[in-house]
């Protein structure tokens, strides 16, 4: 029989591109179906095993399969060039992990190696496709299956019309996101729910017990719109004894920011890009007494709950776009760029009687989230 199936197409592209003519959907039809190119989709023997763990893109589909909404779930990357890797499976054993040849680098990304294996083995129960989105022709393959989007950063629909008019729901971060899809599609459902917040796992960020090293820790990739000089902006205009740690999993900003930092004279530590596992970052999390998210143009990142359970508050720029309803009064504040000094001074000092895991225990984990999914499907 064939398994109940999640597939989590994410925006994510490696490889190089090599020039090699690409073989027609039939024809990868063919390899698929001989298993010559990959093995088919199974199921987990026992999805009682299933631990709801990782990243943002992992826990979507880790909790439908802990939940039983599904039996099989995999992520799908898209390769440039030939020769991509065979199925993997990396971090948690319940996810395999695919990438499918691209047929050029233009977004929405079509790909005839996808269409071939949507032919050979059906398409997914559940197709979830993030960011920069997949083309018309793998949306009208996976026609029958329930089809979420999520953009994934502030704009809230990053594909063309042509292929968001397919999706049966589209998660959004704010509710102004949400008016800008009903925008474009009246009869669209949404819901603010945005996967990486929503979707926390209470096992991968949490309470360690340890002594506090630094008062603020940032974790964000070195880029500009994670805004890092207005954080330092801020800590130039508090006491150098202050210190602070960065975090950058990836990034171009690295040597820029450090200068930064050594012109302003402020105490900031760096782990550098390829960043470090996430059992690592919580224990830093844990060293720290409280979290920063300075970015505006963000869509409602998931380290905004992550730093919650792991049991620090949080303060927020308050013209972050998307995610500001996850500061409450138990976890965390708001401070505008021109108060930011003030907002780190002052969470600093209250930091100690916030409750913000305890606050998304109640809220926001996965357990909730994926409550709320299976409701929305049963609603189709």
């Amino acid at each position: 029989m064939r398994p109940r199936r999640i597939v989590v197409i994410s925006d994510f592209q490696d490889g190089s591109w090599s020039g090699e003519d690409l073989p027609s959907p039939r024809s990868f039809e063919t390899l698929w179906s001989s298993g010559s190119r990959g093995s088919p989709p199974l199921s987990i023997p026992d999805t009682n095993d299933v631990v709801v763990d990782g990243g943002y893109i992992e826990r979507l589909p880790l909790a439908a399969l802990k939940d039983g909404l599904v039996d099989c779930a995999e992520i799908w990357t898209h390769w440039r060039g030939g020769d991509p890797p065979p199925e993997w499976r990396s971090g948690n054993p319940s996810l395999v992990r695919r990438s499918f040849r691209m047929n050029g680098p233009e977004a929405p990304f079509a790909s005839n190696d996808m269409l071939g294996h949507i032919e050979a083995f059906g398409a997914p129960d559940i197709l979830c496709v993030w960011g920069l989105g997949v083309s018309e022709e793998i949306m009208l393959a996976c026609r029958d299956s329930f089809k979420i989007y999520n953009s994934i950063d502030a704009p809230a629909l990053r594909v063309p019309f042509e292929v968001s008019r397919h999706f049966d729901l589209v998660i959004t971060g704010a509710e102004w996101q949400s008016e800008v899809v009903r925008a474009r599609h009246p009869d669209m459902r949404t819901v603010v729910m945005p996967i990486g917040p929503e979707f926390s796992s209470e096992m991968t960020f949490r309470p360690l017990n340890l002594p506090k090293i630094y008062d603020v820790i940032y974790v964000a990739a070195a880029q500009p719109y994670k805004r890092h000089d207005m954080l330092f902006e801020a800590l130039g205009k508090l006491p150098r004894s202050l210190r602070t740690l960065c975090v950058f999993g990836y990034g171009e900003l690295v040597p820029e920011l450090r200068r930064h930092a050594h012109a302003l004279g402020i105490n900031v530590d760096f782990i550098e890009p390829p960043g470090i596992p996430f059992d690592d970052v919580n224990r830093l999390m844990n060293q720290s007494r409280i979290g920063v998210v300075c970015g505006v143009d963000d869509g409602a990142p998931a380290i905004l709950t992550e730093y919650m359970l792991a049991g620090i508050p949080v303060l927020a720029n308050s013209a972050l776009r998307c995610g500001l309803q996850y500061i409450m009064p138990e976890t965390g504040r708001m401070a505008s760029e021109q108060d930011f000094h003030d907002g780190i001074r002052d969470l600093l000092g209250l930091a100690d009687g916030m409750k913000p895991r305890e606050t998304v225990l109640e809220n926001w984990t996965w357990q909730h989230s994926i409550s709320r999914l299976r409701d929305l499907m049963n609603d189709r």
